[in-house]
């Protein structure tokens, strides 16, 4: 019997060692609306988040995470439910034999987020896993910050979106 041949997760031409940026997104459980709400749909109020206490945790650790060396957030989204995250890697941190999709730092950065995030609000508010994305170039990277940062206006159009 055949088994079905699986997608690969790495990309084969990138050194999963090397500095890097990447498009990270980390929905919530069941795609549960407990980060916030889209709030200022009129015609003279752009639609923006109106973050909730649970929203307003997770700002809080990606903000913070600035803090951490080898790593910065270059831009983020938090919508009703889930997270967008531009992660810039700044030093080497893994190895290209690493089993992870990513470069160590980054599974390592969205497991410590959750776990504080989860701690705080004293309940496991994630999906078990997270979609990452290597940037890919300049043109790559603007693309993906221009779609984090009108994610707000655009919700209704959103894959993630639920009525």
């Amino acid at each position: 019997m055949d088994l079905p041949k699986r997608k690969q997760n790495r990309l084969r031409e990138n050194d999963y060692s090397q500095n890097g940026a990447y498009f990270i997104t980390i929905c919530t459980k069941v795609k549960k609306q407990i980060f916030g709400k889209i709030v200022g749909c009129g015609a003279f109020d752009a639609p923006q988040m109106s973050l909730s206490v649970i929203g307003k945790i997770v700002e809080k650790y990606i903000i913070s995470s600035n803090n951490i060396k080898k790593i910065s957030i270059d831009k983020y989204a938090i919508m009703p439910n889930h997270i967008h995250l531009i992660i810039n890697v700044n030093e080497n941190g893994g190895t290209s034999k690493a089993p992870s999709p990513t470069n160590a730092l980054v599974p390592h950065f969205v497991s410590t987020l959750k776990r504080f995030v989860n701690k705080e609000v004293g309940e496991n508010v994630f999906q078990r896993s997270y979609h990452d994305h290597i940037i890919r170039g300049e043109q790559d990277y603007q693309k993906i910050w221009q779609y984090i940062d009108s994610n707000a206006q655009k919700w209704d159009e959103d894959c993630f979106y639920i009525k």
